[in-house]
């Protein structure tokens, strides 16, 4: 169930980081802690911090709001509880498994050079056998309280994002970062499964409105951190491609994304959703144009700004998915 989408799930799970280097928190490629600083609350964080838990709950944000639109209203609090949980462990798996594939080019990456790894509070058996416990309960989880079909997703969702996308497309193609988009949009569908067992036209055009939204959301981060992607080998799309031609595409599927927002609304929601997909989605396309005509002048991206507007957007959204749900 993890991504959303290092994008990792293409986009979301370097939110946290991002918000580590603002701070300026990130120390430099290599450095490790003085062994007095693990302690055992320290080893717990370190635990902690491979599930990259802020990743979760953006993750979270689409799967929850899915649920409300599936149910018609209120779902089942008790099956809500089970996608909340089953999904943090499936997502914390995936992200656990991905730290401990990418330890390599996490410790030559400035942005990621403090996870765990890295710093070596944690193994890379420990992190293996704690990704794959957090995989296996998961998948346990949802199995003894769903479907069969929320299991299946859930189980896809965690190989899809540690082999699929970090083994083969994250160091192999510049196309990573939308191929990665799978896994970051399952939340969606496996929050629809769970709650009526079956993937139906709602479901599946939230989960392109999802796929959609991650490259550019992740392009705009990756373009801050060109220089640490390019250190590591990674083919993302502004390491191999001009500014301009990023933007460009960046324009694209921002389109994208808000399209398949506005089809939402003659299937399944009121006139209040299209309002907040409009108007929300105006927002995000000025930015993203924005975005497209500094990169033609060969200004300043500034591509932080569509970054942080990209995270606004989707929760807004959803947020209005859920509300319109329940008032219908």
């Amino acid at each position: 169930m993890s991504t959303l989408t290092d994008r990792d799930t293409p986009g979301l799970d370097v939110v946290a980081d991002a918000a580590r280097s603002r701070h300026g928190t990130v120390a430099p490629a290599g450095t490790v802690p003085a062994p007095a600083a693990r302690s055992v609350k320290a080893i717990l964080a370190a635990y902690l911090a491979l599930t990259k838990p802020r990743i979760i709950e953006l993750l979270l944000i689409t799967a929850v709001p899915t649920m409300f639109l599936a149910a018609g209203g209120l779902p089942s609090l008790l099956t809500v509880l089970v996608v909340v949980v089953g999904g943090a462990l499936a997502a914390g798996s995936a992200n656990a498994l991905n730290c401990y594939v990418d330890r390599d080019i996490d410790q030559v990456m400035r942005r990621t050079s403090r996870r765990p790894l890295p710093r070596h509070i944690v193994s890379p058996r420990s992190a293996l056998l704690f990704g794959l416990t957090l995989g296996v309960a998961s998948v346990v989880l949802m199995w003894l309280t769903t479907n069969p079909l929320a299991t299946a997703l859930t189980a896809g969702a965690i190989v899809y994002y540690a082999v699929i996308y970090t083994l083969l497309l994250k160091r192999h193609t510049k196309h990573n970062t939308v191929l990665g988009g799978v896994c970051g949009s399952a939340p969606v569908l496996i929050g629809w499964a769970a709650v009526t067992g079956s993937l139906d036209w709602p479901a599946w055009i939230l989960f392109a409105v999802v796929f959609f939204w991650q490259p550019p959301h992740f392009w705009a981060l990756a373009i801050k951190f060109r220089a640490d992607y390019a250190a590591a080998g990674i083919p993302m799309l502004p390491v191999v491609a001009s500014a301009h031609r990023v933007a460009v595409e960046t324009v694209v599927y921002t389109w994208l994304t808000v399209i398949a927002s506005l089809a939402l609304w003659p299937i399944a929601t009121t006139p209040l959703y299209a309002a907040v997909a409009v108007v929300s989605g105006g927002f995000l396309l000025v930015e993203a144009h924005r975005m497209e005509r500094r990169a033609r002048r060969g200004e300043n991206l500034r591509p932080m700004r569509l970054f942080h507007w990209s995270i606004t957007y989707l929760t807004v959204l959803f947020v209005a998915v859920a509300v319109d749900a329940v008032i219908q």
